[in-house]
């Protein structure tokens, strides 16, 4: 009798931890290569080694596209996006620079942006890449550096974007002309809709002009009331009608930054709405595409509207999701996230665009020196502390470094099977992908984490007091 009543409470324990734990991702089907004991990493050995390598990157842009938008490091050429310079590639590295000491570097940097950068230009430009990378760069370079002209541009630059916001649901067009104002690109996607809240209400926050502001957090609004009645939104969306055109809901490209920027529009302006929103859509999210397999814990794809499941891909894109579930404060689903994309990173030695994660095969192959995977585990290292993340940080770099380095830059892949060059050194890799190997192991001075929220560029701004 006294064995079977222990039997009994034993069972009875067992249930209830499988009922509390129900919809919590299941443990990786393999373990980590790395651990939380393994030999210690040298911090300051490895932020040394990684500005070294940034230099690197950057002396090939001063000596083959200087004054350009970006770097085409094997043919020893450069790249304008619309034919003419917007500086991309300067403005979006200038607060790396900053953030390294670079000084000399960055004075540079800071001397050809004021002196030669102008928006009056006869080109149509799309709203969401302009927004994310021109003017929340110009704008964080403006928090750490201070110089009003770096504000100036800012203002100037949302001005000319601020017509795509001319429609009857208050959710932007695509494209807009800077010197005409015309616009064009009806069908849009939630996260080109919903991702400029950060910028433009830091804009507004530092001009005292509340429309910047007004029109970002409309269009926010806009796109969430029209979420189904599970709480999803789709893939593509006309912005004059309203109207979805593609159904298919995930996390990924084309959604992604939607999402981050509810949660980020609460924690860098404290906002009510963003704060409810946030939190009715990550219950979505986790009821219906949160996807728990032998394979690990995942984030797949599903109809908006009844919540089936259409897909099991996952990608690079999708790998900045880990960093959102550690900034609202869920490890757990955060950590289990991250181990999975580890896991995606080590399939061909360095990561690939996408895979399908039920049969872990890879379907598209490319690598365009994406930093989402590096972002999440630079926000769960500063959550957890765990060396484990460190190791992970090392190991993604020492990839990057191993198969992307060219004699004047950076390169992404074709392919991570064949590890064939593209001739493309992004922005972004020096705006994101340094900045967040960077800051994993530089010193804690470097930025006050607890004081910033990164846009989804990684250019930092001044939470909102």
């Amino acid at each position: 009798m006294k064995s079977k009543m222990i039997l009994k409470i034993i069972f009875i324990s067992i249930t209830i931890i499988l009922l509390n734990n129900a919809n919590m991702p299941a443990k990786p089907f393999a373990k980590e290569k790395i651990t939380s004991k393994g030999d210690r990493i040298d911090k300051k050995e490895m932020a040394t080694k990684i500005k070294n390598e940034f230099l690197h990157a950057w002396d090939g842009y001063k000596k083959y596209a200087w004054g350009h938008d970006e770097l085409k490091p094997i043919s020893e050429t450069y790249k304008d996006w619309y034919g003419t310079s917007l500086l991309m590639t300067p403005v979006d590295a200038f607060d790396t620079m900053v953030l390294m000491g670079l000084k000399k570097d960055a004075n540079e940097t800071e001397k050809l942006i004021l002196d030669s950068l102008s928006f009056n230009k006869d080109i149509s430009v799309k709203f969401f890449e302009i927004n994310i990378r021109l003017v929340g760069g110009l704008l964080s370079s403006y928090e750490l550096t201070n110089d009003k002209g770096f504000l100036r541009l800012a203002e100037d630059l949302a001005n000319r974007l601020l017509p795509v916001f001319s429609t009857k649901t208050g959710m932007p067009y695509r494209f807009v002309n800077l010197k005409t104002g015309e616009v064009s690109g009806k069908v849009s996607n939630p996260a080109e809709i919903g991702s400029c809240l950060i910028e433009f209400g830091t804009l507004s926050r530092l001009t005292g002009k509340p429309i910047y502001f007004e029109k970002a957090k409309k269009a926010l609004v806009a796109l969430y009331n029209r979420r189904s009645k599970i709480g999803l939104v789709g893939s593509s969306i006309n912005v004059e009608t309203g109207k979805w055109t593609d159904t298919e809901s995930h996390i990924s490209g084309g959604i992604d930054s939607y999402y981050e920027y509810l949660l980020k529009g609460w924690k860098l302006f404290g906002d009510k709405d963003c704060k409810r929103m946030w939190q009715s859509s990550i219950i979505a999210i986790n009821k219906y595409l949160a996807d728990s397999t032998s394979t690990g814990f995942w984030y797949g794809q599903a109809d908006m509207n009844t919540g089936r499941k259409t897909s099991s891909l996952f990608g690079s894109l999708d790998a900045f999701f880990g960093a959102e579930l550690a900034l609202s404060g869920d490890l757990k689903r955060a950590e289990a996230l991250q181990a999975s994309c580890f896991k995606m990173w080590n399939l061909a030695g360095i990561e690939p665009e996408e895979i399908n994660y039920d049969s872990m095969k890879i379907i598209s192959p490319e690598y365009v020196l994406r930093p989402e995977n590096i972002e999440s585990a630079y926000y769960l290292y500063h959550y957890t502390h765990k060396e484990k993340y460190l190791q992970m940080g090392k190991i993604y770099f020492d990839s990057i470094v191993k198969y992307c380095r060219t004699k004047n830059g950076y390169s992404g892949l074709k392919s991570v099977i064949t590890k064939e060059k593209d001739n493309e050194m992004e922005s972004f890799f020096l705006a994101e992908t340094f900045k967040y190997l960077y800051l994993m192991f530089a010193p804690p001075k470097t930025l006050n984490f607890s004081s910033v929220i990164f846009n989804t560029e990684a250019h930092p701004m001044k939470r909102f007091k």
